[in-house]
């Protein structure tokens, strides 16, 4: 009972009819619940507050349900450790804080600003649901590929900012005290001015503080462009590469061909994705490490296998 139950509740599970209608109807307990928090703020809905609240109550003990429910099957999400460290690994895990700060604040007093915040939480829930899904398993993947280029392009950044705010503050606190009290100011000034938002309500009046503005104003454009450039790039490698195992079997692959693992593959053994998929694959790609499979060898998520097909076509 445990097993099936767990089939059930893990998301993105197609081939399984129930799994697919929990999948269904969790979607749209968690819009429920997201859309009753936004509908609270409205003074003109007041009169609605005891339905507001009941609907609240209702998909929050069905939040605290599958909660529950995770945790007891926990092992069967980390076969390879113990059950207490299975558990302990689901709380920690992002799946299981997100659950977690969803239910808590509904369980203490509304009126502290804190747990009003954390209400925010359950809005990650939507992240849980599409991470199993193409969509967000390309977004993940090409931010895992390009995650060097990012931090360097983030650094980057970084040095524009603490450099142009410095140099804003020293050239404009003079003229502007009251404006440019510290070199916060001027940080501030500096992030609306390099990520091209513009708010406007820092600005310089200096000639010297105008001239640089443009300067930083243009070096901004470029170190927008930067981190944008290596994801869009990331997305073109991503679909050029990409063909999943899910369709493999519809593909005609004549010659060697580079292959994602998705999550759904990931777990499985050489000998099982050729027996199932009739491919044959010859090499997996893991971070910097070409390894030769073998047929125990198990695939990870984010794995790249050069395989080619064994059908005859």
């Amino acid at each position: 009972m445990k097993e099936k139950l767990f089939n059930i509740i893990q998301i993105g599970d197609r081939s399984n009819q129930i799994s697919r209608f929990f999948d269904i109807f969790i979607t749209v307990t968690i819009f429920a619940n997201i859309v009753v928090t936004f509908m609270e703020t409205f003074q003109e809905l007041a009169f609605l507050s005891t339905w507001f609240r009941v609907i609240e109550v209702i998909t929050i003990s069905i939040f605290c349900v599958e909660y529950i429910f995770r945790i007891w099957t926990a092992g069967y999400l980390y076969p390879e450790i113990s059950l207490c460290r299975a558990r302990l690994h689901f709380l920690i895990s992002f799946d299981g804080i997100i659950d977690l700060l969803t239910i808590v604040p509904a369980s203490f007093l509304s009126g502290f600003v804190i747990f009003r915040m954390l209400r925010v939480a359950r809005i990650f829930h939507l992240f849980r649901l599409n991470a199993k899904y193409d969509s967000f398993n390309v977004i993940t993947t090409v931010l895992y590929e390009k995650k060097n280029q990012i931090i360097s392009s983030l650094f980057i950044v970084l040095v524009l900012m603490l450099a142009s705010s410095l140099c804003m503050y020293s050239v404009e606190h003079n003229a502007q005290p009251a404006v440019f009290q510290n070199a916060f100011s001027g940080l501030w000034w500096s992030m609306s001015t390099l990520l091209t938002v513009g708010y406007g309500d820092i600005y310089p009046i200096t000639p010297l503080g105008r001239i640089m503005a443009i300067v930083i104003a243009y070096l901004g454009v470029g170190a927008v462009a930067i981190p944008t450039g290596i994801i869009s790039a990331g997305f073109v490698e991503q679909y050029q590469r990409k063909s999943t195992l899910s369709n493999f079997r519809n593909t005609d692959i004549k010659e060697i061909a580079e292959i994602f693992v998705d999550k759904q593959y990931a777990g499985k053994t050489i000998e099982e994705i050729e027996d199932d998929d009739q491919a044959t694959i010859y090499l997996i790609l893991r971070d910097d490490l070409s390894i030769l499979p073998q047929k125990d060898t198990v695939l990870k998520l984010n794995d790249i296998i050069v395989v080619r097909s064994t059908e005859e076509t």
